[in-house]
């Protein structure tokens, strides 16, 4: 069952990142606790911040994280609008990078997380 579980989510506890997964881990989050870590920007660093945290005690580097928070901007710039100010700025910078930008820009989203 485990198994069949652990198949599910982006990461696993060996620390193999799975992108392609990452949006069907998110389509799992209920609507209200998805409003609820959208609604304010520091819920939502929070909420990063908890993930991140996951993450590195199974050993992710900033780099994997990266890549992880980049299909999750991907998602949420297709999928969601943005609920505050701050999340609109990230939606249009990300609108208009490239692919090298926005990869930075997710490193910078794992930055600031991880002091949240």
């Amino acid at each position: 069952m485990s198994d069949i579980k652990e198949q599910q989510h982006a990461v696993t506890k060996d620390g193999e990142v799975k992108t392609d997964k990452v949006e069907q881990t998110i389509d799992r989050i209920g609507d209200d606790k998805k409003d609820q870590i959208l609604q304010d920007f520091e819920a939502f660093k929070q909420y990063l911040h908890k993930r991140i945290k996951i993450g590195e005690s199974i050993g992710l580097g900033e780099e994997q994280l990266a890549k992880v928070a980049e299909r999750v901007a991907d998602y949420l710039a297709a999928n969601e609008d943005p609920r505050n100010s701050e999340e609109k700025l990230l939606q249009e910078l990300w609108k208009v990078g490239d692919k090298e930008q926005r990869h930075q820009l997710a490193h910078m989203l794992v930055r600031l997380s991880q002091n949240a």
